[in-house]
């Protein structure tokens, strides 16, 4: 087999269904060597490629599409790999000295994890965005940040009960790989090699990846680099369409803690993709409103490329999640203004604490963005409401929102004054962790389940029923009379046992 590019006559039909016509496809050699094994070992992945873009369009000719339709922004791709399609050996032979997990296969140095930085070779501007994003970051964001810590080692510690005692330890790498860490992204570490014996090419050595499998958004990956491209755009088809449904979103965004998925389905907007969303052209780019679709999914308000129907750019593609957001509703402990940077691990309030408000709920001012952003994000996101609501419509629905960020602040600020009392009435311990007590708990579930659920009711259903019974308003209300009638109650007992 001679070296460089293997021309293959394939029927286009075997990559893209319905269609019958014959193309020439340029694959790589080294890639058609990849394929002939692995269509025997995994079926499942060589299937998923074949269907795929990159498996039918080479980055020259993705590159000549001119305007908003061009899906490849970087402005040059190594002339290697301009005439051929997007196979294994493009991605998994990338940059080899920069990963640690490279390896020799079958004459070839391949690395197992593909990371953002080999994918930044076709796609540099969504790579750049997606650095900026708190996804990139959330491995971090979590294991960087000492109360967070504490809060995971509560709900993920393994418990004993002895000597009628409850005792309770870390958690394992392998409980927290499938937890916190599975949205958030694990760090992977070589940590040596093993030999397998393979049925198809005898024994062969691989590398042992500590923190292995994962694809959660901000893995520390191989290289050095933070993400997961395939946190939404899943190997090895890497679908537009599938980051457009919000089933994608749903994987980590389900609840009750960042309820959004179930809101969404219960919604409006949810209610109409349910129903007519097997019509709709989840692959077209731009992504026509009203053409392509009439409600919006997830990646609508916060990454797609909009047109309107006179073919306008209504909002520009982005990877940067947050920057059409001006409030971030997931309340630590309150709703407050998006973070300025996307490592929220450095942020400190007043009391030098690493969150983004006080137990008071005062701001961190330093660390989030001011309110001349608030306020360019806020156009960025109406501007794709206003294609299909009046600005009656959506100027109402925001002031709704906002009256519920400020409702949910002030039951949230009660819940916590009550807490603090109990804190200072020795009647539980903050010192070790604000979170590892019953009662701690509860006052925890109420800014971190039940005010989060109202404020995403409302953003992105204009109310019902999450907002009110389901981890709603009932909840929240509920949870203050029994903070309050708890520590009534310890009253009592201490006056009592004084007497």
């Amino acid at each position: 087999m001679k070296t460089g590019t293997m021309i293959i006559l394939i029927l286009v039909g075997f990559f893209a269904a319905g269609t019958t016509l014959a193309e020439e496809v340029a694959i790589s050699e080294q890639t058609a060597e990849c394929v002939d094994c692995h269509t025997s070992i995994h079926p499942g992945i060589v299937n998923d490629w074949q269907k795929s873009r990159h498996a039918v369009v080479t980055p020259q000719k993705a590159m000549a599409v001119e305007g908003v339709a061009r899906k490849v922004s970087s402005k040059s791709v190594p002339e290697g790999l301009q005439n051929v399609v997007v196979g294994c050996a493009e991605c998994h032979t990338l940059r080899a000295k920069a990963h640690t997990d490279t390896f020799d296969h079958n004459g070839y140095n391949i690395h197992v994890v593909v990371s953002p930085d080999d994918c930044q070779t076709c796609h540099a501007t969504e790579r750049q965005q997606y650095s900026k994003n708190i996804m990139a970051h959330a491995y971090g964001n979590l294991a960087d940040n000492k109360l967070h810590q504490k809060y995971e080692h509560s709900i993920l510690a393994s418990a004993k009960y002895q000597n009628g005692e409850l005792k309770i330890a870390p958690a394992n790498d392998a409980t927290k790989a499938e937890a916190c860490y599975y949205c958030h992204g694990t760090k992977l570490e070589l940590s040596g090699y093993e030999t397998r014996d393979t049925e198809a090419a005898g024994e062969l050595e691989f590398p042992i990846i500590k923190g292995w499998p994962n694809q959660g958004v901000g893995r520390i990956n191989l290289d050095g680099s933070m993400g997961a491209c395939s946190a939404c755009h899943t190997r090895h088809a890497f679908s537009i369409e599938m980051a457009r449904k919000p089933y994608t979103c749903k994987e980590c965004h389900v609840g009750p803690d960042v309820p959004a998925f179930k809101v969404y389905a219960a919604s409006k907007h949810g209610n109409i993709f349910a129903t007519q969303h097997s019509s709709w052209d989840f692959k077209a780019v731009p992504w026509t409103i009203g053409k392509d679709f009439t409600a919006p999914t997830c990646a609508t308000c916060h990454v797609s490329l909009l047109a309107n129907a006179d073919e306008e750019v209504v909002v520009e593609r982005t990877h940067q999640i947050n920057n059409r957001l001006p409030w971030r509703i997931l309340g630590l402990l309150y709703a407050h203004p998006h973070p300025a940077e996307p490592n929220t691990s450095i942020i400190r309030n007043k009391d030098g604490l690493p969150l983004p408000t006080d137990f008071a709920g005062g701001l961190a001012t330093k660390f989030l963005i001011d309110e001349k952003e608030q306020n360019t994000r806020r156009q960025a996101m109406q501007a794709a409401c206003l294609n299909c609501h009046d600005a009656s419509w959506v100027n109402g629905h925001w002031k709704r929102f906002e009256n519920t960020i400020t409702e949910t602040n002030a039951n949230t600020l009660a819940a916590t004054r009550i807490m603090e009392s109990i804190w200072q009435d020795g009647f539980a311990d903050p010192k070790d962790s604000p979170y590892n007590e019953a009662i701690e708990r509860k006052w925890s579930e109420s800014w971190l389940f039940y005010a989060n659920t109202i404020r995403f009711a409302s953003a992105m259903g204009g109310g019902g029923d999450y907002g009110v019974f389901a981890d709603g308003r009932y909840h929240l209300s509920k949870t203050l009379l029994e903070l309050n009638d708890w520590l009534k109650l310890q009253k009592k007992l201490d006056a009592a046992s004084k007497k």
